[in-house]
């Protein structure tokens, strides 16, 4: 193998910032993932449904998230990475298409399919990277996953601790990315080993969030198309487009647009916002999540007063909330109290009103959500005046 390969598989950080075209192909199999997800959400809103559907969430995200992550170090247009992300897809609509069946009879399709995408990333990269200094790296993030595809493995053979063995698993992944995978005998990656380009990662988030609000409104859209367009669910979809616009506008502004550059500024300890905010986006994708689930059954019985789909339609928002209000006091290192109070509003206006009907708690929910990106709007222009 040639010893320039190593050097031509990397990303240079002066040039080739932008997101590559078939790195937007990629994330095309998350529209599918969400969408079965949502599915497999619908079919049991108990607290246990709910937990085991964040499992597999947390899976598929950490596919995705890795795999940002290598094409930020990896330049994607060469041959080999781009099969590595051709691989990373196919095995992400796989474990997309067996989500909702993973806990019933599909669980060595999904984690079989987790263990090697991962697996097989490592078996492309490492012979690629031979005598470079990134091959340690990469040997490490193979060797925890190994261990991790172990619990992975057997947790879909064993039934009865399935959820318990893939708790672990999850809990394994995230944890040894943030102490930067430690080997016996191998050390840890540091900081400055695992630098990323904040302008390109902080574009992947954006794309990726700008798809999980696109399957939002495409699967309500279906749902609106397939029951009718009476008055009731044609204000249930006009609530739902607006929760939309909401969520993508408090995303964006302020710390969706400012990640990049706070990244930068940081230099190589950067790495670490950039993987909290791996963690963050998360936290706001299953709240977009939720909020789709919510806006399908308020589409379908605008007038129900069922008090799980209530929880639902207030739980997504706040959770979007939660994870906005921590990823923006990690970019700007401040946290801006209205709205804590609004997040708060939203879950306090549900539990008072859940005996009403989805179509005015949905109302509720979009208003504070106007007032909470208003708020926003009023404490960025005191920030200038003030500047």
């Amino acid at each position: 193998m040639s010893r320039e390969l190593p050097a031509r598989l990397l990303r240079r950080r002066e040039v080739s910032r932008r997101a590559s075209f078939l790195e937007l192909f990629f994330d095309l199999a998350f529209i599918l993932a969400l969408n079965r997800l949502s599915r497999a959400l619908e079919d049991d809103l108990s607290v246990g449904g709910a937990f085991r559907t964040a499992l597999l969430l947390a899976a598929i995200w950490w596919v995705w998230f890795v795999t940002a992550w290598s094409t930020d170090w990896f330049e994607p247009r060469t041959p080999l990475i781009t099969t590595l992300l051709i691989w990373v897809m196919f095995g992400g609509m796989l474990m997309a298409a067996a989500a909702p069946t993973a806990y019933a009879g599909h669980a060595l399709v999904f984690a079989g399919a987790y263990v090697a995408i991962h697996l097989g990333r490592a078996a492309l990269l490492l012979p690629a990277l031979h005598g470079h200094p990134l091959q340690l790296r990469t040997l490490r993030v193979a060797i925890w996953f190994a261990v991790s595809g172990v619990l992975w493995l057997t947790g879909a053979f064993v039934g009865p601790a399935q959820v318990a063995l893939w708790t672990a698993a999850v809990v394994l992944d995230y944890s040894m990315a943030r102490l930067r995978w430690p080997t016996p005998a191998l050390g840890r990656s540091s900081w400055e080993n695992l630098q990323i380009i904040g302008e390109h990662l902080s574009e992947r988030y954006q794309q990726i969030f700008i798809i999980a609000l696109g399957e939002l409104i495409l699967t309500a859209g279906i749902t609106y198309s397939q029951h009718g367009f009476d008055l009731g669910r044609s204000l249930a979809f006009a609530l739902m487009f607006i929760n939309a616009v909401s969520l993508g506008r408090l995303y964006l502004v302020p710390g969706g647009m400012r990640l990049g550059a706070a990244i930068e500024a940081q230099g190589p300890p950067g790495s670490r916002l950039g993987l909290l905010a791996g963690y963050l986006h998360l936290v706001m994708i299953a709240g977009v999540l939720a909020t789709g689930v919510g806006s399908r059954l308020m589409i379908i019985e605008p007038f129900s007063r069922d008090p799980v789909a209530v929880v639902t339609m207030g739980a997504g928002p706040a959770l979007f909330l939660t994870g906005w209000i921590l990823f923006a006091l990690a970019v700007q290192g401040r946290i801006s109290w209205h709205r804590v109070i609004g997040m708060a509003a939203i879950l306090v206006a549900v539990a008072a009103a859940h005996e009403q009907p989805l179509l005015v708690n949905s109302a509720i929910v979009t208003g504070l959500l106007i007032l909470i990106a208003h708020g926003d709007t009023l404490a960025g222009r005191a920030r200038r005046r003030s500047s």
